[in-house]
């Protein structure tokens, strides 16, 4: 993507710019913070080295950038204020700089942006900063914030294209290069509006020509993929915004004239693939990464027999993810270790035919989901979702399926399956119980339960279970019975403790009538 730069008035070209105010950043930035560590994360047959952002002050790398800026406003500026606009960590960098230097600052953000950027800005800032919720996207916060610049006179300070920004954010691959770690092959950088990307992609083309720069999107926000194939920054239509620190519309001016020159190429990741490199980085490093912090690794992960034998960079650039969100991803598809499919299997509605699915088609397979309501009385169609490393395992399931005789059906990805929306008829029920039960998570557990004391006496009405990680499974499942004799024989007869299980409780009388709606 190399072509001949347009030189600018002062006689240099946006990329020797950019490396001398690069070198000047040096002196400035580490007022406000210390140099972030360069750690290795073991994966089979890949080489890769973490720059981890996450620990700097403000727990993204935005620090630099808005630092670097702020500490060459004049007396008048600094009198004059600052604004800005942010989806939460530039804010951050704005408000830790606002606070050292004594600077006011107005800080608009979106009205989505997650409550532990919020707070965090008014950590950094403390009374010199004033949060101003603008507007759905990031776009209509920076609309705000314009029209306040224009007519207070503060200075903008731009999330990422200005070349001090630029200049400060290229102070973290200086740290890589003087690491001792490179040379590497190949750098892996995420892209939101270019700021990151430009600086760093700079320095390290500098030090070491031969790098492979790769820059990763999200499949919902490619805006710098965009304004490449188009020769300019150009405004998407829609911005996925599950990867929220690079949910950008439109590339910056000045981040894609450096872009041009030091990308060789652009990938895409999906949020489950970004998902799933959160979860790597938890468990290879104990390190808690928004979404956009591991769109780098998610790129690696997705290529990584390319890459085996090389060394290669990534960085996380930011932990300030909300803790609902976090609990939202550790659950989802996408963060699994395993692979998955989701089944849905027509059985005859009558009592054994549940265990015994479980028995022959489903049997040493692990069960991660299994939803079911009753809606017929003659047939029941239970969903499943089943994990396992191989992927042949999973292609088998149809055949184990056939072979017994079941129809089915694949529903992976279905979006009542994803929002867990089990319907049932509570007026096909005659003399319903439902069970809280919590049992212990090895093989078999779930099982034997329903071996032990519901093979043959009763016919399973409802199941909701989702394998959580923890040591205890949890689920909640209806039974049908006959006649009120036998209901009240079976739990007059079901200890709350038993093998493989460490509590079956009734649910109340009201939350029976809400889930039967009788």
């Amino acid at each position: 993507m190399r072509e001949t730069q347009r030189v600018e008035r002062d006689g240099l070209t946006p990329d020797r710019r950019l490396r001398q105010e690069i070198l000047l950043a040096r002196e400035r930035v580490y007022r406000f913070g210390e140099a972030t560590p360069l750690e290795h994360l073991a994966l089979p047959g890949l080489e890769i080295w973490v720059k981890r952002e996450d620990l700097s002050p403000i727990k993204a790398y935005k620090w630099r950038g808005a630092c670097n800026r702020m500490a060459v406003l004049t007396p008048a500026e600094k009198a004059a204020g600052v604004v800005t606009a942010s989806a939460g960590n530039h804010a951050q960098g704005v408000a830790l700089a606002a606070r050292a230097l004594g600077i006011e600052a107005r800080i608009y953000m979106p009205r989505s942006t997650p409550r532990v950027k919020q707070a965090a800005v008014r950590h950094h800032g403390g009374d010199h900063v004033e949060i101003l919720l603008s507007g759905d996207s990031y776009d209509e916060a920076v609309t705000a914030a314009l029209e306040d610049a224009a007519q207070s006179g503060a200075t903008y300070v731009h999330a990422y294209d200005d070349l001090q920004v630029m200049a400060g954010q290229g102070t973290l691959a200086d740290e890589v290069v003087l690491s001792g770690h490179g040379p590497f092959d190949a750098a892996y950088l995420q892209v939101g509006g270019g700021g990151m990307i430009a600086g760093v992609s700079e320095w390290l083309k500098t030090y070491w020509p031969e790098i492979e720069v790769v820059a990763v999107e999200g499949e919902g926000q490619a805006s710098m993929k965009a304004a490449l194939a188009a020769g300019e920054p150009v405004t998407l239509d829609h911005v996925d915004i599950f990867c929220d620190g690079t949910a950008v519309r439109k590339a910056g001016e000045g981040p894609f004239e450096i872009c041009r020159q030091t990308v060789d190429r652009v990938e895409t990741v999906s949020n489950a693939e970004v998902s799933r490199a959160i979860r790597t980085l938890w468990e290879g490093l104990r390190c808690v990464s928004e979404p956009s912090g591991a769109m780098g690794l998610a790129a690696v992960m997705k290529n990584r027999e390319q890459l085996e034998g090389k060394r290669v960079l990534i960085v996380v650039t930011g932990a300030n993810i909300d803790f609902l969100q976090l609990g939202l991803i550790a659950q989802s598809e996408g963060a699994a270790q395993n692979l998955s499919r989701t089944l849905r299997v027509r059985i005859p509605e009558r009592p054994g035919t549940m265990l015994e699915l479980l028995d022959t088609c489903f049997e040493g397979l692990n069960v991660a989901d299994f939803q079911y309501g009753k809606l017929h009385e003659q047939d029941a169609w239970p969903a499943f979702t089943i994990t396992a490393e191989d992927p042949a395992v999973l292609e088998s399931l149809p055949g184990r399926l056939a072979r017994r005789g079941f129809d089915w059906e694949d529903l992976t990805g279905a979006i009542d399956i994803r929002f867990r929306a089990i319907p049932l008829r509570g007026d096909l029920l005659a003399h319903p119980v439902f069970l809280r039960l919590d049992f212990y998570e090895r093989p078999g557990a779930l099982h034997d339960f329903l071996a032990q004391r519901v093979r043959g006496q009763v016919n399973l009405c409802y199941f909701n279970y989702r394998q959580s990680g923890e040591r205890i499974g949890r689920a909640l499942l209806g039974l049908d019975f006959e006649t009120a004799e036998s209901r009240s024989a079976f739990l007059a007869n079901l200890p709350e403790h038993g093998d493989g299980y460490r509590s079956c409780i009734p649910v109340d009388e009201a939350t029976l009538a809400r889930l039967t709606g009788r």
